[in-house]
């Protein structure tokens, strides 16, 4: 059975983009299974800047994908291809994730004129697009001919992953509290001022350590240094050389705990902290705490480094759309489907409630805009909204009062919305826009 995807052209005509092979039993499965339905989504082939990006070798996957425009959409819709990964299971009877029958028109402002979702595909990077309201898809587009299947790289989104298994963690008891060391759970780094910051200051990167973390991928560059310890081939299986790095840091720079200052490395200790007090490995925690309870519908990948196979908790999780839009659902329900508390609710307050937040790491004092959590982007405002955030344009956007999610996945063409900050404008009006096209808060 052929099933069209089509969507609109630059120019506003209707044009079909892409022919999607859908057996006749797979689409009666998913309807009976609540997966799916008459609706479906939209793929288009080309996007903004398609040659630049590989079109002609048909999206391309290779290492370098940081440093080569041309590899980035297809690596970071494939990263297990070109990096070692640890499987996430997904589980036995997915979380249901129908797409709405007759969804709202999704709009948005940009200056003096009404933008429609097509603008903005057409205006952005954006590799996928997926809006939520009520557990039912409003919206799914695909563009650069990425599909429903493809596992998208979350860069930083993975940090609020790590997260949540930090509080589960905690609720089980294997983390006795959050005041506890680094150090008490891997005495390894004792030495190091790292070793002697609290989970909970690691967790709101407060660890006070100094740490340029620029996205140059230079020698000035921490975080190329503290990459190169963890993926450098010749540091293969060589544990020591990770307590070593981190044994050099052995001053605060400021006072644990007293302000906000984004750093990678820190997740990176949250991981192996995990491992060390679980005795299991980051990819199983997810699988066994967070992915099959949560209903995920397809597995997803960790990353691994090199030097010591722990997973890359800063930035190396690989996860569907959908399922992305399922991790967004469960923290709007507050850590809970179906009744069940999956994550602790008190945690996942103090994760992403502004107002629970010290001063330094409110809204508009954390950064001029949005506040940090534990490992969890707030944005100002009266009612609670948060985010999950990655480099060149990843997010999972939620406000669970209105139970609205929106996740974005990118191939922008800067790290970060210091050097390229269109991308991030125009992200920011579409959030605004589907609140209000969704009845959701905006003030």
């Amino acid at each position: 059975m052929l099933h069209e995807c089509a969507s609109a052209s630059h120019n506003g005509h209707v044009k079909l983009l892409h022919t999607c092979l859908v057996p006749i039993c797979a689409l009666a499965f998913a309807a009976a299974s609540g997966l799916a339905s008459a609706q479906t989504w939209q793929v288009r082939p080309d996007g903004p800047d398609s040659e630049k990006l590989g079109q002609a070798a048909a999206y391309p996957t290779c290492a370098a994908a940081l440093t080569r425009p041309e590899c980035r959409v297809g690596t970071w819709s494939a990263s297990d291809k070109v990096a070692r990964s640890a499987i996430v299971h997904a589980a036995p009877e997915p979380w249901a994730l129908p797409h709405a029958q007759k969804p709202p028109e999704i709009s948005y402002r940009w200056g003096f004129f009404n933008k429609s979702i097509d603008d903005f595909m057409a205006d952005t990077k954006t590799t996928g697009l997926l809006v939520i309201k009520d557990g039912q898809i409003v919206l799914e587009r695909y563009q650069y001919d990425r599909q429903p299947s493809m596992r998208f790289r979350s860069f930083s989104m993975a940090k609020t992953v790590t997260s949540m298994l930090v509080g589960i963690a905690l609720r089980k008891g294997m983390i006795k509290s959050l005041d506890d060391k680094a150090a008490d759970y891997w005495p390894e780094i004792a030495p190091s001022a790292y070793g002697q910051t609290t989970i909970r200051n690691l967790l709101r990167m407060a660890s006070g350590v100094a740490f340029r973390e620029l996205y140059t991928w230079t020698s000035d560059d921490d975080s190329w240094a503290w990459a190169r310890v963890l993926y450098l081939p010749a540091n293969r299986r060589q544990p020591e050389k990770v307590v070593q790095y981190l044994n050099s840091k052995t001053e605060h720079q400021a006072e644990q705990g007293t302000r906000f200052q984004y750093a990678s490395i820190e997740t990176e200790i949250l991981g192996r902290v995990l491992r060390m007090a679980t005795g299991q490995s980051v990819a199983q925690l997810t699988e066994d705490w967070l992915w099959k309870p949560m209903g995920a519908q397809s597995e997803a990948r960790w990353l691994l480094a090199s030097t010591d196979d722990v997973e890359s908790t800063g930035g190396g999780f690989n996860a569907t759309l959908r399922d992305y839009g399922r991790l967004g659902m469960l923290l709007a329900n507050d850590g809970v489907r179906d009744g069940v508390e999956i994550v602790p609710k008190d945690y996942l307050l103090d994760a992403t409630d502004a107002s629970r937040q010290p001063p330094a790491f409110k809204p508009r004092s954390a950064t001029p805009y949005m506040g940090y959590g534990y490992q969890t982007w707030i944005l100002p405002g009266n009612e609670r909204s948060f985010a999950l955030q990655g480099i060149h344009g990843q997010n999972i956007f939620v406000q669970p009062k209105s139970g609205i999610v929106m996740v974005q996945t990118s191939v922008n063409d800067q790290p970060s919305g210091r050097q390229d900050v269109l991308p991030y404008r125009h992200r920011d009006a579409l959030w605004q826009g589907v609140l209000r096209s969704l009845g959701g808060v905006t003030d």
